[in-house]
């Protein structure tokens, strides 16, 4: 069971338990999903697609523990630096107390005494009156201060054990989640072998991908008329930061700092099936867990899943661009984050077709080839 109590505000608690329950319930969906598929199937692209999405829940929601965890441990040094605090004013106020008791012992009523009959006038008198009242005070208010000190500071020592606990159970439950993510991921270099040996996989790996860049093609489209209903609404970017990017056409960086180009844009061959297809980007061979780069300032527009892509990322870069990066294993941001250029967003995955990412440039519903718009000397050292 996962839990977080957190010792900043009530909503935020709350919205994260919300948060992990929702995605330990789809996790949980997945592996019934899973179960349920693999009575049934050996290997398909399906079963493949069913890990691919549970790795995402559960990589996600270790995210989520990890950001928990450095929130807990915030608290936990906030907690033990008041603690801090709480025993050098307690210690000073125990300090002076000791020093007028010891004053007491020594000259007890007749130091008071002397100090009255000594008075070499009535006003004198009245002002040392007035002071051993109010110096007697002081040490009652010193002892109640004393007892309030002793309060707090076992308040305080109460929480910090809660936080203590709590931050072992995050512990234990985020390395749950990270041994099951290692199973997942290992059983799904298992099935994705498997795939690669039947040639009607790829066949229909083709036909999918066919479908996706409809779909793809849908979801920029659903982008661009959402923008445009919203366009009344400022961004926080200024016009000449937003025109950066058409720019800088052919001097844009890549979105990984190696790799090998092996597909173009437009008509393509596959290297299996030998039939030509439509690239609407183009295809980078890099080693699993990659990391992947925004190529421009810009703001995450949505995160996806698709078949054939994966996992992917659209940024808007204003002025109507947009790039797209999929077939990613892991994600490190969120929707609406803004990105600067070289912000890493995510790591690259593996699919049918092998360790790669796809990247792809839109001007509107337009697809632009990106080997015009990224840097060709930097690509030239690939």
């Amino acid at each position: 069971m996962l839990f977080l109590t957190a010792y900043a505000g009530d909503n935020d608690i709350k919205k994260k338990q919300s948060e992990l329950q929702k995605l330990q319930k789809e996790i949980n969906l997945w592996e019934q999903k899973l179960e349920n598929r693999q009575k049934k199937e050996k290997a398909t692209l399906e079963l493949l697609d069913t890990y691919d999405q549970q790795l995402v829940a559960l990589r996600k929601l270790i995210k989520n523990l990890r950001e928990s965890q450095k929130s807990l441990e915030r608290e936990i040094d906030n907690t033990k630096f008041k603690i801090g605090e709480i025993e050098k004013k307690l210690s000073f106020i125990k300090k002076q107390y000791t020093n007028y008791v010891i004053n007491a012992y020594k000259h007890g009523k007749i130091y008071d005494l002397e100090l009255l009959v000594t008075a070499k006038s009535y006003n004198q008198l009245l002002i040392r009156s007035k002071y051993l009242q109010k110096f007697s005070e002081y040490r009652k208010r010193d002892i109640q201060k004393i007892g309030e000190k002793f309060e707090e500071l076992q308040k305080q020592q109460n929480i910090l054990e809660n936080q203590l606990v709590e931050l072992n159970q995050l512990l234990q439950n985020k390395a749950t989640e990270e041994k099951r993510l290692i199973a997942r991921s290992e059983e799904r270099k298992k099935i994705l072998t498997q795939i690669k040996r039947d040639k009607q996989n790829f066949q229909k790996e083709l036909e999918r991908k066919r479908k996706a860049v409809k779909d793809l093609e849908n979801l920029i489209t659903k982008l661009i008329e959402d923008e445009e209903k919203e366009k009344d609404i400022k961004t926080t970017y200024s016009e000449s930061a937003a025109g950066i990017f058409e720019i800088r056409k052919g001097k844009l960086p890549w979105p990984v700092k190696t790799g090998k180009l092996i597909g173009k844009f437009g008509i393509q061959q596959h290297p299996v099936l030998k039939t030509y297809s439509n690239n609407t980007g183009i295809d980078i061979a890099v080693p699993p867990g990659t990391n992947v780069h925004a190529i421009a300032d810009g703001v995450v527009a949505t995160i996806w899943w698709l078949p054939s892509y994966g996992n992917l990322i659209i940024i808007n870069h204003f002025n109507n661009y947009r790039t797209v990066y999929a077939n990613l294993s892991e994600i490190d941001v969120n929707e609406g984050d803004k990105v600067t250029e070289g912000t890493i967003i995510g790591k690259s995955g593996e699919s049918i077709n092998g360790a790669q990412i796809h990247f792809e440039i839109w001007k509107g519903r337009e697809k632009q080839n990106p080997e015009v718009w990224l840097h060709p000397q930097e690509f030239a050292k690939r």
